[in-house]
């Protein structure tokens, strides 16, 4: 066959026969849809995505998986044919026939060392922590050597009943995380509901619609959320005393939006607890300085920071190539932030898929970030990734990048592929 080029996501190399939609084994290489992504069942050697939106939960959730995973579109598609043997590179995101002589190499991969920060080629440490939503994520993370527990996605603890949880459940849940974490600080996101996560036990509220309704701590005062956020509250004052714990509020748009949630949580907790909140839309990260005056530490969140600055909903994929991870606004934007507090840059985590998007890492270090939120598996990638890069070149990198004068310059720029762009990959 043709080499077909396709948009890289998920990083690693698979080789297998591809099967289509149904049921596959472990050593095939299944194609799915957009919108099959409920049937993936098994783990396949790895996955081939027709259309989608990359930013969207359920292609987040990929990352978890581990599965080399691309992203093609639907004329991309009619070229593969079921039954044949093919090769996936989720780095360069090329899937030809089985002969992998002209793919890309495997990397050597570094194992670091958990609790321990990875160190650029020049000695500068670099935080890879990890973003994970269960407890084998977290065994995930102390296994592949992140430095933290970055972020908890605790809206992803629920009953296995559907009912909502109380203060038991999440005692319960949340020591367990926190005793397979070991000395790793744990970083807990409260509660962080959104139209694509949207639990059995919520009923349904109105405003709550797309990226701009109700959502995350807007929701902390409805009557059907607010006991929820109490309860979880509770569990972590509980737990705050036994384990090295951080607190951490999603989607707050104005510094005056605090000041209530600080006085519950003051009520709540009797012991020191780090408090941070997520930046994720423009507004926000305008407001970055008087943040810091406010709280421990921010997280940025890139995927919704991202749709609110390019006006493009994460979870369409019909905008989904308007998300461009290679937009010079976007670092331009980014630079912009972290000029604002460029002597607390080391108060702030890069969360997010943007940071394991191929060829950012490097972009990201030269802007001057240095602590990162990933997916636990992907941590040995990408602290090669740092390993090989040097502070100055990175800066040099990240420069050109924000005069470039569009997506296609920076892709260049790196080395990327021009078509391997997810706009070219959802059409």
């Amino acid at each position: 066959m043709n080499t077909l080029q396709a948009s890289p996501f998920v990083p690693g190399i698979a080789t297998g026969v591809l099967r289509r939609h149904g049921p596959s084994s472990s050593g095939d290489i299944l194609l799915l849809p957009y919108d099959a992504l409920n049937l993936l069942t098994t783990r396949p050697a790895g996955l081939i995505i027709v259309g989608g939106a990359p930013l969207a939960h359920p292609m987040i959730r990929l990352y978890s998986y581990g599965i080399p995973t691309v992203v093609i579109s639907a004329a991309q598609s009619a070229q593969l044919y079921e039954g044949s043997t093919i090769t996936l590179d989720g780095y360069s995101g090329r899937i030809s026939g089985s002969d992998t002589s002209g793919g890309s190499p495997l990397p050597d991969m570094l194992t670091p060392t958990a609790g321990q920060p990875v160190y650029t080629a020049d000695g500068v440490p670099i935080e890879l922590r990890a973003s994970v939503a269960d407890r084998q994520g977290v065994a995930n993370a102390v296994a592949k050597g992140a430095t933290a527990i970055g972020m908890v996605r605790s809206e992803f603890l629920t009953p296995q009943n559907g009912a909502a949880p109380d203060e038991p459940y999440y005692t319960a849940a949340l020591q367990q995380l926190c005793e397979c974490a070991g000395a790793l600080p744990v970083t807990v996101r409260t509660l962080d509901l959104a139209p694509d996560k949207h639990p059995a036990w919520l009923g349904e509220i109105p405003a709550m619609l797309g990226p701009l309704g109700l959502r995350g701590a807007r929701l902390y005062t409805e009557e059907t959320v607010r006991p929820i956020f109490e309860a979880e509250l509770q569990a972590l004052a509980r737990l705050a005393a036994h384990y090295d714990l951080r607190l951490l509020l999603p989607y707050l748009t104005r510094p005056e939006e605090y000041a209530p949630l600080h006085e519950t949580i003051h009520r709540t907790f009797h012991h020191p607890l780090a408090q941070g909140v997520m930046i994720e839309t423009p507004a926000a990260a305008l407001a970055l300085p008087e943040w810091l005056r406010l709280v421990d530490f921010v997280v940025i969140g890139c995927n919704d920071l991202m749709q609110c600055l390019f006006a493009a909903d994460r979870d369409i994929p019909a905008v989904a190539g308007l998300l461009d991870p290679y937009s010079p606004a976007l670092y331009r934007f980014l630079n912009f932030m972290a000029a604002s507090i460029r002597c607390e840059l080391h108060r702030v985590q890069l969360g997010g898929l943007l940071p394991q998007v191929p060829g950012v890492l490097p972009l990201l270090i030269g802007l001057g970030y240095r602590n990162f939120s990933v997916e636990p598996l992907l941590t040995p990638c990408l602290a090669n990734i740092v390993a090989n890069t040097t502070t100055a070149a990175a800066e040099r990198l990240a420069n050109k990048a924000c005069e470039a004068g569009c997506g296609a310059e920076v892709r260049k720029l790196l080395g990327l592929p021009q078509d391997a762009s997810w706009g070219g990959a959802a059409g």
